[in-house]
């Protein structure tokens, strides 16, 4: 500074003011740190991964990796329903049902006496 000219109150306001204010950005995106737990799935466990790309996001980027996020997840959940599973059980062809006294199939020890 010249020893000449007197210092102006903003001159010194501006000087007194720490270095990171001017990297320190309030309204930039910043991570949330949420633990992602891996599933053991695959499919799922990306998806989960996913959801971190909004940490460097605005907010109004936000919406567009939930919801790719939501398909994904979905696509991954009707997946899982299309797989084929075990058959499902059968009577056995020479079992004939008993019928109770109402006419419907009755559990066979119901109303008999031992």
């Amino acid at each position: 500074m010249n020893d000449s000219l007197p210092e102006t109150d903003a001159q010194v306001a501006a000087e007194e003011q720490p270095e990171y204010d001017s990297v320190y950005d309030p309204a930039a995106p910043a991570p949330l740190n949420v633990p992602r737990t891996p599933t053991g799935n695959a499919e799922v466990d990306v998806q989960l991964e996913r959801l971190g790309d909004a940490d460097h996001l605005a907010t109004d980027g936000h919406v567009e990796v939930y919801e790719d996020v939501h398909r994904g997840l979905r696509d991954a959940l009707t997946a899982l329903d299309a797989r084929p599973g075990p058959p499902a059980p059968t009577r056995h062809p020479t079992t004939t049902p008993q019928r109770g006294p109402s006419g419907h199939e009755s559990d066979s020890s119901y109303g008999h006496r031992s």
